[in-house]
Order: C-alpha cells, then structure tokens, then sequence
C-alpha cells in the first residue's frame, strides 16, 4: 500500500539503506513459491523494523505473525548477543520455509519458532519482552495487545502494522467487515490506553510505535 506518488515512494526506498542479499533471496523465493507474498514487510519496512530494532538494542523480542520470516529476520537484526526472538504463526505449511531462513543467517540459534494461537501460546511463554511486532489476524489485534501488556518491559515498544488498513479506517464502516472494526476498535484503543504513548506513522499500509510507560 503506498500513500504516497510511487516516484516518490520510490526516491524513498533508493535513499535507504540496501536490503540484505538474504532478504532479498527470501522475497524471490516468497513471490515464486508461497501464497500472497504481498503480505511481506518488505525492503522499505523491513529496514525501518531493524532500525528500530537496532536502537532499542531488545533482549527478547516477540513476534505475532511469521509468515515466510522476513520481518523475524529484520527485528533479529538488532538483538543482544544473549537476546532471544519469539515468534508465532499457525501455518504449519510455512515452518520449515522460516527455518531454512533463520539458519541460513547469524541469528538462527536465537530465532524460536511457535506453531499455534497466539492467544494460546502468549501465556505460556515465561518471558519479558523489550520489543513486540503485532502483524496477524486483525480481528485479535486488541485481544493481542491485552495480553502481551504485561509481558512488555516498562520501556517497552509494541510495534503495530497494518493500521491504516488500506485507508479503509477514514472509509465508512461496512458492518459485515470484521477486520476494519477491529482495526478501528486497537487504534482507539492505543491512543487513549494511558499505560502507553502512542504514535501512528502513515509507512506503507500504517505503522503505530506504542511505548509502554
């Protein structure tokens, strides 16, 4: 999704720093093997999702929604040599797609891969996380952020995607269409949840940074 003239968008990404051959291997094989590989972080996001990484320097991280493993990749990118990565997916199909990524780069030993709900697999994880990216079913967004809350540092960052949601969320609302309501429902509540601060940038298809106080 760009909101943004695509010669524009374009003179963005040639300005930023370069993808890692390996992300770009994954990507190719992503758009030729596996199903809607637009559903990929991408160059641009995937180097703004290592800086932010990077700066906060996370001793765990938590990821809600793996798909081919791009995004893992680029938050690993930024962990403490001790750290730990977390991340959760329930399509079985693309486990051993994400494993052939994850060993295939330096981070691979501290990348740990969870099949199932994550609504399920969240309470059983017995860890504090500096850093959360929540990139899964939109209907389960606010009941993601209730539960990983408490499992975030005081510090901690959630970072939130698809938030713009197409543009759908300044569109009138289709009663039928669950995904929008929900995205409606978790940016309100993020703005007016008091135990964060909260800023949503218009990258892509709409990324919210939420600090926990």
């Amino acid at each position: 999704m760009h909101f943004i003239p695509e010669e524009l968008d374009n003179y963005v990404v040639q300005h930023t720093e370069d993808e890692p051959q390996l992300l770009q291997q994954l990507t190719r094989e992503t758009y030729q093997k596996i199903l809607q590989p637009r559903m990929l972080s991408g160059h641009y996001q995937g180097r703004i999702l290592s800086m932010i990484s990077k700066m906060i320097r996370p001793k765990n991280i938590l990821e809600i929604g793996t798909y081919t493993g791009y995004s893992a990749l680029c938050l690993a990118e930024g962990l403490q040599e001790s750290g730990a990565l977390h991340t959760i997916d329930v399509n079985e199909e693309l486990f051993d797609f994400q494993r052939k990524y994850f060993d295939a780069s330096e981070y691979g030993d501290q990348i740990h891969q969870h099949l199932g709900p994550a609504l399920e697999i969240i309470p059983e994880l017995d860890v504090t996380f500096d850093l959360v990216f929540i990139d899964a079913d939109k209907e389960n967004y606010p009941n993601y952020f209730h539960l990983i809350l408490e499992k975030l540092n005081p510090g901690g960052i959630i970072l939130s995607d698809n938030v713009l949601w197409s543009g759908k969320v300044i569109e009138p609302l289709n009663p039928k269409d669950t995904s929008t309501k929900a995205v409606l429902e978790y940016n309100t509540l993020l703005k007016e949840d008091s135990r964060i601060e909260t800023v949503l940038l218009s990258v892509r298809d709409g990324l919210t940074i939420s600090r926990k106080k």
